[in-house]
């Protein structure tokens, strides 16, 4: 756990990463929703996927939980619950940290070398992406972690760049 993963900024469909384990933008409920979750909900099985994740009773913002990844090229969904956007002063930098964090760690539990993460909380959560960028990069680099590649999925152009451009700025750090 000691060796630091490569990461990479791509833009591309989150359900089609060949990875071990990709990660779910979820809600508390970690139920069916709309953008990156509706789309793993609907590409690993949404039925299966429902079941699975009905059957581990939620989770706060700040915490990540794993099921199957059923019909997805990825063996397992990481589902990391990002916190909704209130203006900044009510610990949202540090749950969203968290989701990324806990991804991590449930990835190591799993024994998961790679994983695909998309932009946690800059949908209908509201998050500023750049900020979200920012977060996602820096605390992806302090945790230790036994993941060899970290996949950072952008659904379009401009999350990409703002991917690139944190990452570039915290080279070597």
């Amino acid at each position: 756990m000691t060796a630091v993963p490569r990461i990479e900024p791509v833009v591309g469909d989150i359900t089609t990463q060949e990875v071990d384990a990709i990660v779910n933008a979820a809600n508390e409920q970690l139920s069916d929703g709309a953008g990156v979750c509706g789309a793993i909900h609907r590409a690993a099985g949404a039925e299966e996927l429902q079941a699975a994740c009905a059957a581990l009773g939620g989770a706060k913002a700040g915490e990540a939980k794993a099921t199957p990844g059923f019909a997805l090229p990825a063996r397992w969904i990481i589902h990391a619950v990002g916190p909704r956007w209130t203006g900044g002063g009510f610990g949202e930098e540090l749950r969203l940290a968290s989701a990324y964090r806990r991804s991590l760690e449930v990835a190591d539990e799993l024994g998961a070398r790679s994983i695909a993460i998309p932009a946690i909380s800059t949908g209908i959560f509201g998050y500023p992406p750049a900020q979200a960028a920012r977060v996602a990069v820096r605390t992806l680099r302090s945790t230790p972690t036994g993941v060899e590649l970290i996949r950072l999925v952008a659904f379009d152009e401009a999350t990409y760049e703002l991917y690139r451009r944190e990452l570039e700025a915290t080279a070597g750090s």
